[in-house]
């Protein structure tokens, strides 16, 4: 599954409603399903916050099944630096998005180029 979305916050509500449908009809567990929600929400927020809009000004957010599970994707125009766990101290109002990122998923990578970056992770569904 493959969508496009305005380059604007309010995309990480739309990119977990269509994901949660989706893993919801794949037979997906509640926890799985919250697990990933927050995943996409993480990472659409991240390209919203941190980088630029794709050429057309949307950005990109897809998942598909993998091997290993559900593998969420978000592409947008890239940006001067690549997403990183910060080990935010509790008190900070932001920078444990990809600390949580991490946490959830078996694993997550990006990949830059020149006009664009995105960031992958992996759900286990078992």
């Amino acid at each position: 599954m493959s969508v496009r979305l305005p380059f604007a916050a309010s995309s990480v509500s739309l990119a977990r409603l269509q994901l949660r449908e989706w893993m919801v009809a794949q037979g997906s567990s509640g926890d799985q399903v919250d697990d990933a929600r927050l995943i996409i929400s993480e990472l659409v927020a991240n390209s919203v916050r941190h980088a630029q809009p794709l050429p057309d000004g949307n950005l990109g957010v897809s998942w598909r099944l993998d091997p290993r599970g559900v593998q969420v994707a978000v592409t947008d125009g890239g940006s001067p630096t690549r997403p990183r766990r910060v080990d935010a101290p509790a008190s900070a109002l932001a920078g444990r998005g990809m600390g949580l990122v991490e946490e959830l998923s078996i694993s997550w990578w990006a990949e830059q180029t020149r006009s664009r970056s995105t960031v992958f992770a992996v759900l286990s569904m078992n």
